[in-house]
């Protein structure tokens, strides 16, 4: 922190340092003070209502995405790729019940590698 802000922030430093000055002075800076005050605070508000309206137009476009059909992180997703990223697929349904040799009951699909104990067996004795 710069020794002037010190100075300004410590009421003690303040008034002994004020002390060397006329009273005039003291209201000039005053003003000029105030000045830089009002300013900052035009200057917040400024960037408050800047964001504000950001936000509102971020929701504005992401109602309209949902309204679209069109999921904001899939966007997102698609943006950083360079491509559309497909969803994942709900997982398929088991269409074959069996006990295997050791006693476990297990399912398939019948999507992928038939399981051994299921291979040279008519599948339908095993259909869900």
């Amino acid at each position: 922190m710069s020794d002037i802000m010190k100075l300004l922030l410590n009421l003690r430093s303040l008034r002994a340092t004020c002390r060397e000055y006329s009273l005039d002075q003291l209201n000039d800076a005053l003003g000029k003070l105030n000045t830089v005050v009002n300013e900052r605070e035009e200057e917040e508000v400024q960037q408050y209502n800047a964001e504000k309206e950001k936000r509102e137009k971020l929701e504005a476009y992401r109602q309209m995405l949902i309204e679209d059909g069109i999921a904001p992180e899939e966007l997102i997703a698609s943006l950083a790729t360079g491509k559309i990223v497909k969803k994942k697929r709900d997982p398929r349904p088991a269409k074959y019940r069996y006990t295997d040799e050791s006693g476990e009951e297990k399912t398939w699909t019948g999507q992928g590698r038939t399981p051994k104990f299921l291979q040279d067996k008519n599948l339908e004795d095993f259909a869900i």
